[in-house]
């Protein structure tokens, strides 16, 4: 049995995923430390978002263990599974806000599910957390009415909403333009800075990833598995040549051959 500690709440250990025969995910192992921006990175295809379905329970991996806050989300099951599930929030590529609710209403919808508040108590929480996240003036509003960066904003918000300390956020920057961009990670480090927020994020945004990341796994579509990990600075120099071209934005010469 492998535990987390107060340290380190998430620990992801010898995670094969796949379907069928076909594997996404061989061997990946990697632990979160505690109030850490952590960033899973790749090329497109490497399997980035299939290892956050994974660690957020929606792929069920072949074989390998997800342990958050103490439980392995794997063999949870019933109100052990709910309990670890409450422990994370989850902010989807899209935003994923229904089209139908003012923001508000979005940001309390997981009180509405999942706890007995009375509605006054509900809207005071939820308006909170968009105040947290800048948008406290956009409560009433629908989310049509918000830009690309304000949806990304509440969706966060809408992460938070059960109080977890743990935060996984699937390109939270994409299709934003680099203003917006910055600004969103300007909020990931407070966030965690300041509230204790630990983040898992998924990304290939070099401007974030040396701007908010305090450690990094890069997953490799060749092996299938981790091909590195640590800090950013530290890896800009790496000897490694994928490696080196991911965090220096460069052509891979030999692929760029071929093709001519």
């Amino acid at each position: 049995m492998m535990n987390t500690t107060s340290d380190i709440p998430i620990v992801v250990k010898d995670l094969n995923v796949g379907y069928g025969d076909n594997v996404i995910l061989r061997q990946i192992n990697f632990q979160v430390r505690r109030g850490e921006v952590f960033m899973i990175l790749g090329a497109s295809g490497s399997g980035k978002s299939t290892l956050l379905k994974a660690m957020i329970g929606l792929c069920p991996p072949q074989t390998g263990q997800v342990w958050i806050e103490g439980g392995n989300l794997v063999t949870a099951e019933g109100k052990e599974r709910l309990g670890l599930l409450r422990k994370f929030g989850v902010m989807y590529q899209s935003g994923a806000l229904f089209g139908s609710m003012t923001v508000l209403e979005n940001v309390r919808l997981p009180l509405d599910e999942f706890t007995d508040l009375p509605d006054p108590l509900k809207d005071l929480d939820a308006l909170a957390r968009l105040r947290l996240v800048g948008l406290g003036a956009a409560a009433d509003k629908m989310p049509s009415e918000l830009s690309g960066g304000m949806q990304k904003r509440a969706a966060i918000a809408r992460a938070m909403a059960l109080d977890p300390k743990i935060l996984f956020l699937d390109e939270p920057c994409a299709g934003l333009d680099p203003v917006t961009s910055a600004g969103i990670d300007l909020l990931i480090k407070d966030l965690a800075h300041h509230f204790g927020f630990t983040f898992v994020v998924v990304t290939h945004e070099l401007a974030s990833i040396y701007s908010i990341a305090d450690r990094v796994v890069l997953l490799s579509t060749l092996t299938k598995g981790i091909i590195v990990e640590g800090k950013p600075d530290d890896l800009r120099n790496a000897a490694l040549p994928p490696v080196h071209r991911f965090f220096n934005r460069e052509p891979d010469l030999g692929l760029s051959m071929q093709l001519t």
